[in-house]
């Protein structure tokens, strides 16, 4: 089957440097129409740092439409033309935290919201982190940023519990969970197999 219907016309009703927001006359398979709203966004990555202790580097910030402030993890916009994901990551990670990494790998990618607005996020896992140089000074929304370092084991309990609200953390934050067990499990076969070597 096809992966997209066909749309027979469409309406933009705002626009603006974030989003945009158009309504789409969809062609369903039996050829009836149906409306459907679209959100147009740009996209974003979301950074699950861990540190040797497997603690998740976490930001606390506000979140103004819901009018809370929010555990997470790092994230922020592909707002940088010809910027790559993981080089959006790692500025992400400096401007929010003041930290770098010299390991990264994908976790996971995902639609934000797919029955209403386009987003894409690429959550990355970091290791290897350290604080950036010590004259490095966080601006803007990032200077009220509160950082924290949770044990993983935690951060997965509170996701589970309904404590983490941020959609991608939650997802980060289980992923990277399943992540460290697939490694403890290779670690701990390596070990065995070099007992029987």
């Amino acid at each position: 089957p096809q992966e997209g219907w066909p749309v027979a016309g469409t309406a933009e009703h705002f626009r603006n440097w974030l989003i945009s927001v158009r309504t789409d006359k969809v062609v369903m398979p039996d050829s009836h129409q149906v409306e459907r709203t679209v959100i147009t966004h740009m996209g974003a990555v979301a950074i699950l740092a861990l540190d040797e202790q497997d603690r998740v580097l976490m930001i606390r910030q506000y979140r103004h439409p819901v009018a809370r402030q929010l555990w997470e993890i790092p994230a922020g916009l592909r707002d940088v033309a010809g910027e790559g994901l993981a080089d959006t990551a790692r500025r992400e990670l400096l401007e929010e935290t003041g930290h770098v990494a010299s390991d990264w790998h994908v976790l996971l990618d995902s639609y934000s919201s797919p029955g209403i607005i386009t987003e894409r996020m690429r959550v990355f896992l970091a290791r290897g982190l350290q604080p950036a140089d010590s004259g490095y000074q966080r601006h803007g929304e990032e200077k009220f940023l509160e950082t924290a370092w949770v044990p993983l084991a935690d951060a997965v309990a509170g996701a589970l519990a309904g404590k983490l609200h941020n959609g991608a953390t939650v997802q980060g934050v289980l992923a990277g969970y399943v992540a460290s067990l697939d490694r403890r499990s290779e670690e701990h076969t390596s070990e065995l197999q070099s007992h029987h070597d």
